[in-house]
C-alpha cells in the first residue's frame, strides 16, 4: 500500500493535493454534495432516531462533532461518524462504485467527525480534506480490484463493512498525518474491527453497516496514533494465514504501479460513481427503467392509467441472488430490496420515489395484485455483476398483447451518470426536507468551493463566506 504521511521517505511517494486532478475533484466533490443530501434526508428516518437515541442514552454526553439534521446536537467523534453513517445509507439511497461498494458513506462521516475535534490552528484545507476522502475512497477501489470476487453482488459480507472500515481508517490517517508505520497499524487494527453478514440486508440493522464502518476506520486510525500496533501483513497474502483474504478469498494483492511523473492517478479518474435517482438497492434500478418504459408505452396507448386488470402476467429477467428476491416484501427495508416492489412500482406509477415506500404506497391494493403475477427468471447471459447485469421486464396484457423492454446501463449508472444538474436537483430535494431553501443552495456553493476554502489565492469573499457558513462543523447543519 503507499504511505499516507504528509514525510516523504526514500523509496516511497507522497499523496499529495497535487495529485487531485481536475476531474477527481469534480467526481469528488460531486461525491460529497450527494453524501450529504442522502444524509440530510436520513437523518429523518426511524432507523437514524434509533440509533440516535441510544447514543445519547447509552454515553456520557460529549460536544464535539456535528449530527446531521440536529442542529443542538453534538457527540463524540466515534459516535457521530456512527450515526450520520447511519442517516447515509438509512434509505439506501446512497453512491455505489465498482467493484460494488458504498465508499462515501463510510469515509464522510468519519472524516467530519475527526476534523470537528482538530484543535482550531490545526484545521485542515480544502484540499487535505478532499485529499484524505479520496484516499478512503481509492483504499476501497483498489483492496476490491484485487479480488474476482468482489465484481459480483455479495453473498457473504456486506462490502462497505469490509472495505469501508479500512478506507475510512487511511482517511484519518491521512488527516491524522500519521507516519507509514502508523498508517500499517491503522488498516491492521481496522481488518479487525470489519465485516458484517448479508443475512442482515433489508433489515434496519443494514444501516449499522456503514456507521459502524465509518466509526471503526476513524478508532482504528485514533488507536494507531496513540501506539496501538497490529500485524503488518493483514492485507498482504501470506500462506496459512487469513488476512484480508478472510473477506475475498481469492485476494491476491499487487505492488501500485507509478505513472510515467512519478505521481499517483486515483482509480475515480478512470471511473465515475454511480448515484441513485430513487432509494434502494442498486440492483432494483434496472428493473425500474425497464418497467417505466413499459409504462409510458400503456400510457401513451391506453385509457392513461395502468390498471391491473389489464395485465396479466409480468416476466422479470434479473441475475440470480437470492437477498434481492422478494415477492412480498414486509417492510420499507424489504422493498428496497425486492426485484419485484421495484418492478412494478415503476410498471403502476411510471417511477420510483421517496414515497414509494412509506407504508400507504406499500399497501395499495393495486400494487398488491399486480405483485402476484410476477415470476422471475435468471437468463445465463444475465450475470449477477453491476458491471455486467441487465434488467429486463415481459408484460402480458389481458388481451395476449406482449410488451418487453430490457434497461443494460440505467441513469445514473457509472457508464451513464447524472449530469451535475441532475445531482444537484437530487441534492435539493433531499437536503430539503431539513434545511431551509437558502441553507440548500449555500450548501451547494460551499460544496462545490470546497477546494478554495484556506488557499490564500481564493477570492476573499469566497473563502470568508466558506468558513463563516462552516466554522469547521462542515456542511452539517446551516
Amino acid at each position: 500500500m503507499f504511505p499516507l504521511n504528509k514525510q516523504k521517505e526514500k523509496k516511497q511517494y507522497d499523496i499529495t493535493p497535487q495529485h487531485l486532478s481536475p476531474v477527481v475533484l469534480h467526481r469528488s466533490k460531486r461525491m460529497v454534495l450527494d453524501s450529504i443530501g442522502v444524509g440530510l434526508i436520513g437523518s429523518t428516518t426511524d432507523v437514524f432516531e434509533l440509533a440516535l437515541q441510544h447514543c445519547k442514552l447509552m454515553y456520557a454526553a460529549d460536544h464535539i462533532s456535528s449530527v446531521y439534521g440536529r442542529r443542538a446536537t453534538k457527540l463524540s467523534p466515534t459516535l457521530a461518524a456512527f450515526v450520520n453513517g447511519v442517516a447515509t445509507h438509512s434509505m439506501d439511497f446512497d453512491d455505489t462504485w465498482h467493484p460494488c461498494t458504498h465508499p462515501s458513506g463510510t469515509v464522510l462521516p468519519a472524516v467530519l467527525s475527526l476534523m470537528d475535534m482538530m484543535p482550531a490552528h490545526s484545521k485542515p484545507t480544502g484540499l487535505d480534506f478532499l485529499l484524505a476522502f479520496n484516499v478512503g475512497i481509492e483504499i476501497q477501489g483498489r483492496l476490491m480490484r484485487f479480488s474476482n470476487e468482489a465484481n459480483n453482488i455479495p453473498k457473504r459480507f456486506h462490502p462497505p463493512t469490509v472495505v469501508g472500515t479500512i478506507g475510512s481508517a487511511a482517511a484519518c490517517a491521512r488527516l491524522l498525518s500519521l507516519n507509514p508505520s502508523q498508517c500499517s497499524h491503522a488498516l491492521a487494527i481496522a481488518a479487525s474491527l470489519a465485516g458484517a453478514p448479508m443475512a442482515n440486508a433489508a433489515t434496519q440493522c443494514k444501516p449499522l453497516h456503514i456507521g459502524n464502518a465509518s466509526r471503526f476506520g476513524l478508532e482504528a486510525a485514533l488507536l494507531a496514533s496513540q501506539g496501538l500496533e497490529a500485524s503488518p501483513l493483514v492485507l498482504d497474502a501470506v500462506m496459512g494465514v487469513a488476512g484480508f483474504d478472510a473477506f475475498y478469498e481469492d485476494y491476491v494483492p499487487q505492488p501500485l504501479e507509478l505513472s510515467q511523473n512519478d505521481g499517483h492517478v486515483f482509480l475515480l479518474e478512470e471511473q465515475e460513481m454511480g448515484f441513485k435517482r430513487f432509494p434502494a438497492h442498486l440492483g432494483m434500478h434496472w428493473v425500474a427503467d425497464a418497467a417505466t418504459s413499459v409504462h409510458k408505452l400503456l400510457v401513451e396507448h391506453g385509457s392513461g392509467n395502468i390498471s391491473p386488470a389489464e395485465i396479466k402476467d409480468i416476466l422479470l429477467s434479473v441475475p440470480k441472488s437470492k437477498y434481492i428476491n422478494r415477492p412480498f416484501p414486509d417492510s420499507e427495508h424489504e422493498a428496497r430490496h425486492s426485484f419485484q416492489f421495484n418492478a412494478c412500482t415503476a410498471l403502476l406509477d411510471g417511477e420510483v420515489t421517496v414515497q414509494s415506500f412509506t407504508p400507504a404506497a406499500m399497501r395499495r391494493p393495486d400494487l398488491l395484485s399486480l405483485l402476484s403475477r410476477v415470476r422471475l427468471q435468471h437468463p445465463q447471459d444475465n450475470p449477477a455483476s453491476f458491471n455486467l447485469m441487465y434488467g429486463e421486464i415481459q408484460v402480458t396484457l389481458a388481451g395476449g398483447d406482449v410488451v418487453k423492454r430490457r434497461c443494460d446501463t440505467f441513469y445514473g449508472h457509472w457508464r451513464n451518470p447524472l449530469t451535475n444538474e441532475s445531482l444537484r436537483k437530487k441534492f435539493r430535494s433531499n437536503a430539503g426536507v431539513v434545511l431551509s431553501s437558502e441553507g440548500v443552495e449555500r450548501l451547494i456553493d460551499v460544496v462545490e468551493n470546497v477546494d478554495r476554502i484556506g488557499d490564500i489565492g481564493a477570492p476573499a469573499c469566497v473563502y470568508k463566506r466558506s468558513i463563516t457558513c462552516l466554522k469547521y462543523n462542515y456542511f452539517l447543519q446551516f
